[in-house]
């Protein structure tokens, strides 16, 4: 049998047992990672899974059915039991749950990749942490990491209204992180991220990076870090960089957008949000440089794919417009509750998993400034870059972000250095205060958003760059 063959009798035996629609995906995942620690090789993983998991549709409720099992007998029962375990979740007498109108899709789709990274030697891949990380204890860490992940990952995808759509998504990353302690103190610095930077191209990605070249500066600035002196507090000018500025898109923006958060469907665990859906359409999220897109069409992005777990194929659209909140986050189903006409975003980190909303690529468009005309035209702030901490509430509302290193800004130049900087805010005054934006886009990707009962680790991008924002409080205040 053919993995389409598989699916397919997973689909057929959940009609047969009552299901008014259902979908299969049969998925093969490879994972690979090492971490280094002061030149010295200290963990690798290696992981190799596949499975099958169905969706069935009863009324108002869905049944979920994974089998490690890729035999046509395993698939008919997974699809059966899918389908049991809908009509036990089902109300009696409550009405049907509407899909938003996709067409039937034959497709395949692959990401671009032009070093497979799994096949790249274990040893260069090594010789590449340890070398980093002995660079950076070398002039003067005290301790020194390093990190690849990679993730190679195959989908084949049928549903009972016609879709039959192959993917093959391959993943990877890296980061490098110096560590200084002093008396009483410890700083960190980060390269090019907190938790490295990530997307959907091959060993070429890493390549990019160029870890090395980068380790002695993250060692001198973590050292420079103990004695810099700290943050002061109160409102000024904040500048954020583009990599901070990734995390507050996803953590004030990103999950707020989610439907399932705002139709309450996760409060459990995740939280709800903010967004309330008559708003939708004439709330002003932030000031009118503030665009926001759902694009997982992004070439090399994390968040990028041909078409998502429910068979919608890829596409762009605006979360914010000129400011203006326009769009969300959604699925199939919950969009048709909410009364609009697209999903797009619905995704699952395994076979074993129910497929829920998540973000794609979830960023801002660029503006019309540089970095450098934005602290030229800032006579009194504070630049920070690189997240080290970040805290915001269940509603996705309240924020406060402490940054590996800020410098102060004034007169137009960037000065001192400055350690333990943070800053704190409200979502939607936060973003209206924002004035400057930069044209500079970069194109992050965080590995590890967490989500759901069990817990799925999600892989999002966001295109960002640096911005200003007018009277920020940041620092501790005494």
């Amino acid at each position: 049998m053919s993995f389409f063959d598989v699916a397919e009798a997973a689909v057929a035996a959940a009609l047969d047992a009552g299901a008014r629609y259902a979908d299969a995906r049969v998925m093969h995942k490879r994972y690979e990672s090492m971490e280094a620690r002061n030149g010295e090789v200290e963990d690798l993983n290696s992981d190799e899974s596949a499975g099958l998991g169905v969706r069935a549709l009863v009324g108002s409720s869905w049944g979920f059915y994974a089998v490690p099992d890729l035999s046509d007998s395993a698939a008919r029962l997974a699809g059966a039991r899918a389908t049991a375990i809908a009509k036990a979740s089902a109300r009696v007498a409550g009405p049907g749950v509407d899909l938003v109108p996709t067409t039937a899709s034959t497709a395949t789709w692959a990401s671009e990749c032009l070093i497979d990274p799994l096949a790249v030697p274990l040893s260069d891949k090594g010789d590449l942490l340890t070398h980093a990380t002995k660079t950076m204890v070398e002039h003067g860490a005290d301790q020194a990491t390093g990190v690849y992940q990679v993730w190679d990952t195959r989908k084949w995808f049928v549903s009972s209204e016609g879709h039959r759509i192959d993917q093959h998504v391959r993943e990877c990353g890296a980061g490098i992180q110096a560590t200084a302690i002093g008396e009483g103190e410890t700083q960190v610095r980060s390269y090019p991220a907190a938790r490295g930077q990530y997307g959907t191209r091959g060993w070429e990605l890493v390549q990019g990076l160029d870890l090395l070249a980068h380790a002695p500066r993250l060692a001198d600035e973590s050292r420079a870090l103990l004695s810099a002196p700290t943050c002061p507090s109160g409102e000024t000018a904040l500048i954020l960089g583009g990599e901070q500025l990734f995390l507050q898109i996803h953590e004030s923006v990103g999950h707020a957008i989610e439907l399932d958060r705002i139709l309450g469907w996760e409060a459990a665990f995740a939280g709800t949000s903010w967004l309330d859906l008559s708003q939708l359409g004439s709330l002003r999220y932030g000031s009118e440089l503030m665009n926001i897109t759902i694009d997982p069409t992004l070439p090399g992005a994390l968040g990028s794919f041909g078409f998502d777990d429910e068979g919608t194929p890829a596409a762009k659209r605006y979360a914010v417009k000129d400011g203006v909140w326009v769009g969300v986050l959604a699925g199939r189903d919950s969009a048709a509750l909410a009364g609009l006409d697209y999903g797009g975003s619905v995704r699952a980190d395994g076979w074993a998993r129910l497929p829920m909303v998540r973000m794609t690529n979830v960023g801002l468009e660029p503006g019309p400034h540089t970095l450098e005309q934005i602290i030229a035209e800032t006579d009194d702030g504070v630049f920070m870059e690189n997240n080290r901490s970040w805290s915001i509430d269940d509603k996705r509302l309240n924020f406060q972000f402490g940054c590996e290193i800020a410098y102060e800004v004034k007169n137009g130049k960037k000065g001192r250095m400055l350690r333990n900087p943070t800053y704190t805010g409200i979502g939607p005054k936060f973003w209206q205060s924002m004035d400057m934006l930069s044209s500079e886009i970069e194109y992050w990707g965080t590995p590890n958003c967490g989500k759901g009962q069990p817990t799925q680790v999600g892989h999002t991008g966001h295109p960002s760059a640096p911005a200003r924002f007018q009277n920020v409080r940041v620092g501790v205040r005494a």
